[in-house]
């Protein structure tokens, strides 16, 4: 859709900051005194060995994470299910299967797009309690007469199942060994780096029956080192003092794990590593080499110690060629490549973990944990770059392998995108969200130390604004900031960490931790004081991403004199400079015009903050105001020195066509007028400076 606004008082940039608009939630808290209902745990199902194994995922045309074309891995190959006696209860087992809730609803006739591959399922009878999907009655598993025409879609619930963790590959199943993979670990021996954050250095060590073990070096090669380095958020290995850990090895009795592993050196987990036979251990507790396994691993720029803070307070990226956005946390976000001095995407076909985890190490990160496709971190701009990837998983950068150049049949709603493993640096436990309704709301609190003991206090809301939210959520794993709270009377949060612990909190919107941004350090300065006027925050997964084209901008600008009584609106709205009240009616000012173009990028919908009930007309430029920032805008010479600034304070969308289902939205004047979302199109923008 496009939309035309009349912006009389703004000032020219290229940076476009959004009004967020306040999180819906579902369900509110219980009162005191009535106890909330125990949360359902995930519990991995156990099935029989002759249980096929499959992978589900949703894909397809423009749609939400939740929902799409189901689509199943088997046999090495992606394929789809039919829609021939499907029903609800089928989209059930899909969806829990997926670690959704529930089931919302289905859909036949490849509404989110036809697929490829072979059709795994046809004619199936779930009763939805099963399982897996494969454990529904159907024809067999790729026996089908149906065409992608049919490909079934299902809707499913937003909320997860707690304690769920999807991971996008199938683990390797070792046929004459039943292993399972409990956990594993690195820690750290040696007392230099026991004291760093993240640990780099140190024994593996595997869970098995509630213990944890050590393994056995004697089978051990770099390519293992690799894989469990790229599972806990490191880009690459290093070798380490051998001497020291034989040293400390002959002190401790190690325990040793019963089996030994092999890896490519290209698997996202340990688990999907061929496992071996049982090792030959000693009954001394020493195995052939001596040695428990010991890996050093080494850390992306943005975690890699720093002489001042000991790691890096802001993340940037840094990389020339590659760049993730779009995601709402660091390590995550749509893969964008620069290519003859332009940014573009990367379509999805063939999109997998290999290549993944090629970006994700490009990038200073360890392996890929997802493998995102359709658009799922938003949708990019310009071209396409790059189409059906092939990596080996050992290249240096994305653009080492195998592409096609030809992205014919791909949109950016075909981006792909990466979720990375990322090195756990503890800021979660330093940081909550007291009081709110939900998980994702609430009066922020913060863990400082204070009289040589850490305790649990607020933050002073003066000057908290959107950038400090965003940290917050990002540092809680919640997504995106939704709002930015000043007072959080309605939140009580807990009694005894009322005080306030932290002021004067500036923050760039970059950093991975609240306590990296400029703030007042011991000495708190904070008139409004904590308590019901401390800062809070509300997050939601998603959010719109507003970009400005400057291209648009730089076409369309030109100067303009106008006399001053062809201004009168602009001077009521505060939009010319303070000497222009001595200016005579019959004077002229200077202005500015240009157009810009902007585009939502995100993964919500883009509205107005105030409901289109609350806007108010404006005669002067006849459309409505309905938000108090909607743009800000710089002007700069050359030479860098900026010369005005300013902001838009109306978002008005202006005789545009419909899409099917969308009311028109009549203002008070009967000028016709057409309200829809705007999200992920373009829309115009008119705007003035005035000197």
């Amino acid at each position: 859709m496009m939309a035309t606004q009349y912006l009389p008082c703004c000032t020219l940039s290229l940076l476009v900051l959004l009004q967020l608009v306040l999180g819906q939630y579902e369900q509110l808290g219980y009162p005191p005194g009535y106890p909330e209902p125990v949360q359902e745990q995930y519990t991995p199902p156990q099935l029989a060995p002759d249980t096929p194994r499959i992978q589900l995922r949703l894909a397809g045309d423009k749609r939400k994470h939740n929902e799409g074309r189901v689509e199943v891995f088997y046999n090495n190959e992606w394929g789809t299910v039919c829609d021939d006696d499907f029903t609800i209860h089928a989209a059930q087992v899909v969806c829990r299967e997926l670690g959704y809730l529930e089931a919302v609803s289905w859909s036949p006739s490849s509404k989110y797009g036809k697929g490829e591959g072979p059709i795994w399922f046809d004619n199936l009878h779930c009763t939805g309690k099963e399982k897996t999907l494969a454990l529904c009655p159907s024809n067999g598993i790729g026996v089908s007469d149906c065409k992608h025409s049919e490909d079934v879609g299902v809707v499913c619930s937003d909320k997860r199942i707690p304690g769920f963790k999807f991971v996008n590959t199938l683990p390797n199943h070792v046929e004459s060994l039943d292993i399972q993979v409990e956990d594993v670990r690195i820690r750290a021996i040696l007392s230099s780096y026991r004291k760093r954050i993240p640990v780099t250095e140190g024994y593996v060590e595997v869970k098995d029956g509630g213990k944890w073990k050590q393994i056995c070096n004697a089978e051990w090669n770099q390519f293992n080192s690799r894989v469990i380095c790229g599972m806990f958020g490191f880009p690459g290995e290093r070798k380490y003092n051998a001497r020291v850990y034989k040293m400390f090895a002959r002190r401790r009795k190690p325990t040793y794990w019963d089996y030994s592993v092999n890896c490519t050196g290209n698997e996202a987990h340990l688990s999907s590593c061929k496992l071996g036979q049982t090792t030959s251990v000693k009954s001394n507790g020493t195995c052939a080499e001596g040695l428990p396994v010991v890996v050093s691993c080494v850390p992306g720029k943005a975690f890699s110690p720093t002489p001042m803070s000991g790691f890096r307070k802001a993340f940037r990226q840094e990389q020339p060629l590659v760049r993730l956005r779009g995601g709402a946390i660091v390590g995550e976000g749509r893969v964008e490549v620069l290519k003859n001095g332009e940014w573009g995407t990367i379509c999805d076909d063939h999109w997998t973990l290999l290549a993944s985890t090629v970006v994700c190490r490009e990038l200073g990160f360890g392996t890929a944990k997802e493998a995102l496709s359709g658009g799922r971190l938003g949708q990019g701009m310009g071209p396409v770059h790059m189409n059906e990837v092939q990596c080996s998983g050992f290249e240096k950068s994305i653009t080492e392998c195998f592409f096609n150049k030809e992205a014919l049949g791909c949109s950016h709603e075909e981006d792909a995108a990466v979720r990375c493993n990322v090195p756990a640096m503890g800021f979660q436990e330093r940081l909550r969200l007291s009081g709110g309704r939900t998980p994702f709301e609430g009066r922020v609190e913060v863990l400082a130390e204070r009289n040589g003991s850490l305790v649990w206090g607020t933050v002073c809301s003066e000057g908290w604004g959107t950038m400090e939210a965003m940290v917050v959520c990002r540092q809680m794993g919640l997504g995106f900031a939704s709002n930015a709270f000043q007072e959080t009377w309605y939140w009580p949060g807990e009694v005894n960490a009322d005080a306030v612990v932290m002021s004067g909190v500036r923050c760039s919107g970059t950093e991975m931790s609240l306590s990296h941004c400029l703030h007042h350090g011991a000495h708190l300065s904070c008139s409004k004081g904590g308590g019901r006027n401390a800062a809070g925050v509300s997050c939601s997964e998603t959010a719109p991403d507003l970009v400005l084209n400057p291209q648009v901008v730089e076409q369309t600008t030109y100067m303009e004199d106008r006399p001053m009584f062809m201004l009168q609106c602009a001077y009521e709205e505060n939009c010319l400079a303070t000497t222009s009240s001595a200016t005579p009616a019959n004077s002229y000012r200077r202005l500015l015009r240009f157009s810009s173009q902007i585009h939502n990028n995100g993964q919500s919908d883009f509205r107005p903050k105030a409901s289109r009930h609350s806007w108010v007309w404006h005669d002067c430029h006849r459309h409505y105001h309905s938000m108090e920032v909607f743009t800000l805008y710089d002007l700069f010479t050359l030479n860098g020195t900026k010369v005005a600034e300013g902001h838009k304070a109306s978002f008005c969308l202006e005789d545009s066509e419909c899409d099917e289902g969308e009311n028109q939205f009549q203002d008070m004047k009967k000028k016709k007028k057409k309200f829809k979302n705007v999200a992920e199109t373009p829309f115009f923008v008119s705007s003035f400076i005035y000197f």
